[in-house]
């Protein structure tokens, strides 16, 4: 069986800035023992870019 957790991203400010948090918080939860799934878009602009993410985890879980 397995566990899902979903992390939120809020990109603001200086956009490319923030495109390096996605990648802590994925070591963070690797080593923790999660696996990183994907990203599910919450907000989009207009113009196409992101206001924020869901980053996908998962594990495995004792039944």
């Amino acid at each position: 069986m397995k566990q899902y957790t979903y992390v939120t991203v809020t990109y603001s400010g200086v956009y490319q800035h923030k495109l390096q948090e996605h990648r802590k918080i994925i070591d963070q939860y690797a080593a923790e023992g999660w696996r990183y799934v994907d990203h599910i878009p919450v907000h989009q602009y207009a113009r196409g870019e992101y206001g924020s993410i869901d980053l996908v985890f998962e594990r495995d879980v004792e039944e």
